[in-house]
């Protein structure tokens, strides 16, 4: 028999929103990052690898603090925490500033990536426990608040500090004043709800009937297509602005509005991946995201510029519906762990855009731009590996001992 059962209590919408908002007002401020790298690369005189390398250190400072906090946090809760990750941000935001030197802008970006690893393993535990039972649609709706974040800054940046001075970076600050005092009533909220946890009985867990290896294997191949998703997102986001100028002769401001078309579709896919999830079941919507973005991402390095925009408006739609999916699906295959996972699936996407991007720069610098995008086309072909994973709505599940 099934045991799982949807959650009695209902989903907090306001703290959902909430925590959504914060989540947008982060992942823009970590956005005016690839956003600046056209003005970076005239100004210092940055070589497409040396672009790479800010990407790296960023992501991996975003990435290896994260399931270290993630499972420090599934012992010890700590509701207020965002707003020190927020302070991080903010701190490098201000350095990128007024960064006058290829080494500052290092610093700087290092302690963006800290303020992300902060914030994101507990806002997931956040929306987690704000879904009441519906994950998919919850993680979507947190998720599509940092990728809207994400594909305003590129906007924001062409509007606020393009056409003026770095030193108007100094603006962003703003939205990182206004992101703590929402975190502020949000960590309120789940203070309350850890108290009111702490007065009642424990909570039943409830636990998939697989195997460890099974179990282990299918986390693997999650793994993989995060591999497979992140590095070719890190196509777009690092170097599509440099591709388009290249060769179709745009300017920075004209490349910036074809990044925002890819990552507001990113957006709406995000929140469609989590509907979908919820209704079909997350393995097929892992499956079709990865995999459903190949015929577009193979067609995209071989038409003009009308057909670019519209193709990476389809990919971005395809290809960001999985990680709402992705993440639940983990959450239900290691249950007692919700912090570790997220932080652990959250650190590894951060950390493959990081090579990735490396990577990609290095070899851009050796052979051309356009010749990664063709590369990288073939990467979502790896989502037929996601066939594997088992069926968690046919999986029973039984009660922790």
């Amino acid at each position: 028999m099934n045991t799982k059962t949807t959650s009695p209590n209902k989903t907090a919408f306001n703290i959902l929103i909430a925590i959504s908002f914060a989540h947008l007002l982060n992942d823009l401020l970590q956005a005016v990052i690839p956003a600046m790298y056209p003005r970076l690369e005239q100004e210092f005189g940055l070589t497409l690898a040396q672009i790479g390398l800010i990407t790296l250190c960023y992501q991996l400072a975003a990435s290896i603090f994260q399931p270290l906090i993630g499972m420090y946090t599934d012992k010890f809760p700590q509701p207020f925490s965002q707003i020190i990750g927020m302070c991080f941000t903010v701190a490098g935001i201000v350095t990128l500033g007024y960064a006058h030197q290829y080494s500052m802008i290092l610093v700087a970006v290092i302690l963006v990536g800290i303020g992300s690893s902060v914030f994101h393993p507990e806002s997931s535990r956040v929306a987690f426990v704000a879904s009441g039972g519906r994950r998919s649609l919850a993680q979507s709706i947190f998720q599509i608040g940092g990728n809207t974040g994400t594909a305003l800054a590129p906007l924001l940046v062409a509007w606020v500090v393009l056409p003026n001075d770095q030193l108007y970076l100094l603006w962003f600050a703003a939205p990182a004043l206004l992101a703590m005092l929402i975190l502020s009533y949000i960590g309120k909220w789940y203070k309350k709800k850890i108290e009111e946890a702490k007065t009642k009985s424990a909570k039943t867990i409830l636990l998939p009937n697989l195997s460890q290896n099974r179990i282990t294997s299918a986390i693997v191949i999650l793994l993989l297509l995060i591999f497979s998703k992140y590095f070719y997102m890190a196509s777009i986001t690092s170097y599509f602005q440099f591709y388009i100028i290249d060769k179709f002769g745009l300017t920075e401001i004209q490349a910036q509005v074809y990044l925002f078309y890819f990552l507001i579709a990113v957006a709406v896919g995000t929140l469609l991946g989590g509907i979908f999830g919820d209704r079909f079941g997350r393995k097929y919507v892992i499956w079709f995201s990865v995999l459903g973005a190949a015929p577009f991402t193979l067609l995209l390095p071989y038409v003009d510029l009308t057909w670019t925009g519209i193709l990476v408006v389809i990919i971005g739609l395809i290809v960001s519906s999985a990680f709402p999916a992705i993440l639940v699906y983990a959450q239900e295959l290691l249950p007692k762990k919700i912090g570790m996972v997220s932080g652990l699936f959250y650190g590894f996407a951060f950390g493959m855009g990081g090579l990735g991007s490396a990577l990609l720069g290095w070899w851009a610098d050796h052979t051309s731009i356009a010749f990664i995008y063709q590369v990288c086309s073939f990467l979502p072909l790896l989502g037929i590996i996601a066939v594997f994973l088992p069926n968690m709505k046919k999986v029973t599940f039984r009660k922790a001992g």
